[in-house]
């Protein structure tokens, strides 16, 4: 019998502060970077959401999606990732096991209708936009560092236009 194995993470949230491009030694780039990501508690009597809560979820993205986030991202910018879970542990300097769970991202995708050439990518404070839908970032290796072009959609189109 094969044994199944999935690791596979879908967030979209808003990121908690401003992402810093580093490089490790041998000149990959890399940056780890916060985002917060509402979720729901509870039900009313009428079915609503009662409230919500915030999970704060620590990510790290590596080559050409690290140097895609910090380049069009910043403290407040509503952001979808896709990647993986990851646990590591090490030992400190004072001798302690320190463990941390990250979610390495494969993906990035913007999620608001900024224009990806202008330096307000975030939107208004809680990404209050209709969509915009891009192809996605991701790790793989690639010839040419390319930014996909954001497809924005007219938002006030007419519903007695459609064809169903």
């Amino acid at each position: 019998m094969a044994s199944l194995n999935l690791n596979k993470v879908v967030l979209a949230g808003h990121l908690t502060a401003t992402p810093e491009l580093r490089q490790t030694p041998n000149g990959v780039s890399v940056t780890t970077f916060s985002i917060a990501v509402n979720r729901r508690v509870g039900k009313s009597a009428d079915g609503q959401p009662a409230q919500q809560t915030v999970d704060f979820f620590n990510l790290v993205a590596w080559r050409s999606v690290a140097d895609f986030v910090t380049r069009y991202f910043r403290k407040g910018s509503a952001i979808c990732v896709t990647g993986s879970i990851q646990n590591r542990s090490w030992t400190d300097q004072q001798g302690n096991k320190r463990y941390a769970t990250e979610i390495i991202v494969d993906e990035a995708f913007f999620v608001d209708n900024s224009s990806a050439g202008s330096t307000n990518i975030g939107g208004d404070a809680f990404g209050a936009q209709a969509p915009a839908f891009a192809t996605p970032v991701n790790n793989a290796p690639s010839t040419a560092n390319t930014v996909t072009e954001t497809v924005q959609f007219d938002s006030d189109s007419n519903d007695d236009d459609l064809p169903f």
